[in-house]
């Protein structure tokens, strides 16, 4: 996809888009869980949302245009972090609540957080996993075990993947 250009979504004008944004989302019983995209997901395991403005065809990612729902703008070059480290999440929770899942930041504070984690570019790139095609793979997962509701087991074995529990 291409950078992030202003993504504007005004609750009024573009309602009967929110409401197909909203028809695509599972949303988890507690508040410390994931509201999880359940439409189009790419080869890089993040979700697709596809809009049609001013006649032209648009792609965002739904944890950006769940940013917009809530704010009315998103200015170029902001992107939705995800928190919780769920890249089919498109929970906004208040910046009060301790369970934060997608919260606006920078190209740089995505960089910083990755380093932080030892994920991506740099000397950590020595893995030798297909980190898209694992992340693909996850996200398809999540969204099969919530497309008809939520299933907390389904869920947890999405989540979990091939990595044993330690219990």
């Amino acid at each position: 996809m291409r950078s992030a250009g202003e993504l504007t979504v005004d609750r009024r004008v573009h309602a009967s888009e929110i409401a197909r944004f909203h028809r695509h989302v599972v949303c988890g019983p507690a508040v410390s869980d994931c509201d999880i995209w359940t439409g189009a997901i790419g080869a890089d395991g993040y979700g697709r949302f596809y809009l049609t403005r001013a006649g032209s065809g648009l792609c965002v990612r739904p944890h950006r245009y769940a940013l917009a729902i809530v704010s009315g703008v998103v200015p170029a070059g902001v992107l939705g972090l995800h928190e919780c480290d769920n890249p089919v999440c498109v929970k906004i929770a208040d910046a009060t609540d301790p369970h934060q899942h997608v919260v606006s930041g920078s190209q740089g504070d995505n960089m910083e957080r990755m380093a932080r984690m030892r994920r991506g570019g740099g000397r950590y790139a020595l893995r030798r996993i297909d980190s898209r095609g694992v992340r693909r793979e996850r996200s398809v997962a999540l969204r099969e075990a919530v497309r008809h509701g939520w299933d907390a087991a389904a869920v947890q074995a999405a989540l979990l993947g091939d990595q044993p529990t330690l219990w």
